[in-house]
């Protein structure tokens, strides 16, 4: 018998609090907690932009967790106190905390873009993307939510315990590129998750105005919906030499 080292996937309790007010705990990887703030808050739509947010502090001084306080405009926060929502940390189902069944997704405009992206382009997206997951491949229990443009490469990438913490992280990064993201990001490239699209994933990529989201594993009946509704073009099973379209394949060329 042989004895080594293995390394864990980290995860700790992050508590986001708004002006003084806790509103929610995600069990998260801690890092890239900066992106992950200001993405949680706008795939939410606790915010409508990222000027609604004038300071984000990472406290890591409770042994408990970490704490990021932010400091956000008094519109933003009397909206999040009026809808009463309450979130528990999750890695699954997404729904946990959901008082009404009008409060599973909040409503988001259509996408409109002229994106064209070839089949091609998401194959070698699939391709490079097991390459671009350090810690996944050090640890076996990360996701990743990958920027990729049009031809393709994958451009930024962030980890994490759970899916849609990344897909925060990388909805924060785009944001902190541009803070016109939520108009300006459905013609710039393409999202690319390696888990499968859950409801959640596809109702964030919407409020972030993403235009193709392909997913290495299947997609569910719910988020098809959402899908369908958000005018997003839906990929799913992104394998090396094939993936399935499932909505709005205007957006796909050969």
């Amino acid at each position: 018998m042989q004895q080594q080292n293995d390394e864990v996937v980290t995860e700790v309790p992050v508590a986001l609090v708004y002006n003084g007010v806790s509103h929610a705990v995600m069990m998260a990887t801690p890092q890239d907690l900066q992106q992950f703030a200001l993405g949680f808050s706008l795939s939410e739509q606790i915010v409508k932009a990222s000027a609604d947010i004038y300071d984000i502090e990472i406290d890591t001084s409770d042994v408990a967790g970490v704490q990021i306080l932010l400091t956000v405009s008094a519109e933003s926060f009397s909206q999040l106190k009026d809808r009463r929502r309450s979130l528990s940390g999750r890695t699954g189902c997404g729904l946990c905390g959901a008082e009404s069944l009008q409060q599973v997704c909040l409503p988001v405009e259509p996408v409109e873009s002229a994106l064209k992206i070839r089949h091609l382009s998401i194959d070698r997206a699939g391709r490079e993307l097991q390459q671009s997951q350090p810690l996944q491949e050090s640890t076996g229990g990360l996701h990743a939510a990958a920027w990729c443009d049009p031809q393709g490469e994958i451009v930024r990438l962030f980890e994490d315990v759970g899916r849609h913490n990344a897909l925060d992280k990388l909805i924060g990064w785009l944001a902190q590129q541009d803070s016109s993201v939520r108009e300006q990001t459905s013609d710039e490239g393409f999202l690319l998750m390696s888990s499968r699209a859950s409801y959640e994933i596809v109702h964030k990529a919407a409020v972030a105005r993403i235009a193709l989201l392909a997913a290495v594993s299947a997609p569910t009946s719910f988020a098809l919906e959402i899908a369908a509704k958000a005018n997003i073009t839906l990929v799913g099973f992104t394998r090396p030499g094939r993936h399935v379209v499932y909505t709005h394949p205007q957006r796909l060329i050969d």
